[in-house]
């Protein structure tokens, strides 16, 4: 039996160039299941998605779910993607497992924590004596932004993106999340200051009905001495007292101390990336 994907539709494009097309999982042109295969918006064709993908039950542990995402892969590479990424609900195992086998490797996690929980038992409910909070004044946000910039231009390029289109992606975002600076609707920003008052840190936090922590890092040299907790702590009370129910993230998965500090707070896991260089 010879397994395949048949679109369900015209391949679509949208303003920015973004590509995406819809697929039925077919077995000798019997539909067995989907698959979704996408350009990631603001990477122009450098950064293709594959989601859901779904094999009907009377289907599965025949390999048709790893033929589909193969056959996914080749339509990205004739799309000139030169990186596929995956995103895993983290308790679906079975996918995870096929991805791992396929060759993808786990790069970042998402992390959530519902608010109305409180504060995770032991923590104290304001930062401690060693670190202040406040917000970041108008001449620190562009070197904020120029460093933060800067980091995301190279992680992305250590995963085989170019450096103008990740930076490109970089000031996209920052149009369509910053455009008003500090004064940018739904976005605050604060910078952590050791007792001493040299800055230590810094943080980035989108408010509306879920939360999301865009950002937050600590000066290199001070990790470790309880500032990077001191400003989560603020972000999640600060998203409580904004109306927000939950509060996520993403963390990379290499990044072991800040995956501990947020175990710690509460925040549970909820999706896995992964990626895959396809050429």
């Amino acid at each position: 039996m010879t397994t395949t994907l048949r679109p369900t539709g015209p391949l679509q494009q949208s303003a920015d160039g973004t590509l995406s097309r819809a697929y039925e999982v077919c077995v000798n042109s019997r539909p067995v299941g989907a698959v979704r295969v996408a350009t990631a918006p603001g990477f122009g064709r450098a950064l293709g998605t594959i989601s859901d993908l779904r094999i009907d039950d009377a289907d599965r542990r025949r390999g048709r779910g790893t033929v589909a995402a193969l056959a996914a892969e080749e339509v990205l590479r004739g799309w000139r993607c030169r990186l596929v990424r995956v995103s895993v609900p983290a308790e679906a195992a079975v996918a995870l497992r096929l991805a791992t086998a396929l060759g993808y490797t786990e790069r970042g996690r998402t992390m959530t924590r519902a608010l109305a929980e409180g504060a995770a038992p032991g923590e104290p409910g304001a930062p401690g004596q060693e670190t202040a909070v406040r917000p970041m004044r108008d001449e620190e946000y562009e070197p904020w932004w120029t460093a933060a910039e800067d980091a995301y231009v190279r992680v992305w390029g250590a995963r085989g993106i170019a450096g103008d289109t990740a930076r490109a992606k970089a000031r996209a975002d920052r149009a369509r999340l910053l455009p008003d600076g500090l004064a940018s609707r739904g976005t605050r920003l604060y910078v952590a200051e050791a007792a001493d008052g040299a800055p230590v840190g810094h943080l980035w936090l989108g408010l509306g009905p879920a939360a999301y922590v865009w950002d937050v890092e600590m000066a290199a040299g001070r990790r470790g001495e309880g500032h990077g907790r001191a400003l989560m702590r603020h972000a999640e009370r600060t998203a409580r007292e904004a109306g927000a129910d939950t509060i996520s993230l993403h963390v990379f998965s290499d990044n072991t101390p800040a995956l501990r500090l947020y175990e710690s707070l509460g925040y549970r896991t909820t999706h896995i990336q992964l990626d895959k260089r396809l050429y």
